[in-house]
């Protein structure tokens, strides 16, 4: 089914009286739970390593080593922002450029490293990937910059209307539900499940829905997470679209507390693992402090738990080129004192 620019949201199967929803309903925090979660986020609980001491290495990129890449190259840029180059074309996801991941840009997370290029240098944007709507996803500002220069934001039901309303032009806009899929200019993208919630405010909780992608292009199968807890449909979207060349996995801001919204790395593992995956880059760490746990336990964790289970862990810095069909030796680059 192809997306399109307008959706009336009840005729999802994924919403119900509260909002969207997910197939596995996440458990829910306690008051006392949640109040302590939130004492020890803005209060002083937080142990110390969160935040690196030392700076992060970015190879710096330009416009002309994006023009002269080969297809099928990829790019890290922070987070969970990702920039491919699939049939001659860039795409991007969630894209975050902002110095903080916040309502306001003088509070809330802010970043361990500036982008490897700026907003200003990125090529013409054939789509922007969106996986929903949450402040270290969805970046208000760099929308505004980047809708000059990209062809159509591809987004989860509800989450388009919030760019129209920003300023993107309608046109440029088109909203998908679980399952659609849109094709343009010979790469196919299709949202699939996760399992995640959504909202910008107090009020507006799972007022838009959050989703998965699954790239394919040039015989490449790619899959990029977005946010999500571990849940059997890694293993529907395996069988359905896979296997994969490379998938894009979050490891990174979880806890015990609320792994059913974010995996824990052994939970990313297998959920590769069910997606029929080749290689793993793990996403969604090693730029803003969103957790409890050290900047670099996601990417120490899961580089250990890939060697016990011969599983294939690509960790670029940011900024490196990455062959997405083959993709080049990389090291432990957290490791560097």
């Amino acid at each position: 089914m192809s997306g399109c620019s307008t959706v009336s949201y009840p005729q999802s199967p994924q919403f119900g009286d509260d909002g969207f929803q997910n197939v596995r309903k996440p458990r829910p925090l306690g008051w006392r739970e949640t109040s302590k979660l939130w004492w020890d986020f803005l209060v002083g609980g937080k142990p110390a390593g969160t935040v690196p001491t030392r700076s992060i290495p970015v190879q710096p990129l330009t416009r002309a080593q994006l023009d002269e890449a080969a297809d099928g190259t990829l790019y890290r840029l922070g987070h969970s922002t990702v920039l491919l180059k699939l049939d001659g074309r860039f795409w991007l996801t969630d894209p975050v450029f902002s110095e903080r991941a916040s309502p306001v840009q003088w509070a809330g997370p802010k970043r361990f490293h500036a982008p490897p290029i700026t907003l200003d240098q990125l090529p013409p944007l054939a789509a922007v990937v969106l996986s929903h709507d949450h402040y270290d996803h969805l970046d208000r500002e760099t929308v505004r910059v980047l809708a000059a220069k990209t062809e159509v934001f591809l987004t989860p039901l509800g989450v388009g209307d919030r760019l129209v309303r920003w300023g993107v032009p309608r046109d440029k806009v088109r909203q998908l539900d679980w399952w659609d899929d849109v094709e343009l200019q010979g790469v196919r993208l299709t949202a699939t499940p996760s399992q995640h919630f959504s909202g910008r405010t107090l009020f507006d909780r799972n007022a838009t829905l959050w989703a998965s992608w699954v790239i394919q292009a040039d015989g490449l199968r790619i899959f990029f997470s977005g946010d999500t807890g571990y849940f059997d449909g890694f293993r529907t979207i395996g069988e359905r679209l896979g296997p994969f060349d490379l998938t894009l996995l979050e490891c990174g801001a979880y806890d015990r507390r609320w792994q059913d919204v974010h995996m824990l790395p052994v939970q990313t593992l297998q959920a590769h693992l069910d997606l029929g995956g080749r290689s793993l880059l793990p996403i969604h760490n090693s730029t803003f402090d969103l957790a409890f746990h050290g900047w670099s336990e996601p990417m120490e964790s899961l580089y250990t738990l890939s060697g016990q289970r011969d599983v294939q862990i690509v960790t670029p810095t940011i900024g490196q080129p990455l062959t997405i069909a083959r993709p080049e030796a990389t090291q432990p680059w957290w490791r560097a004192e």
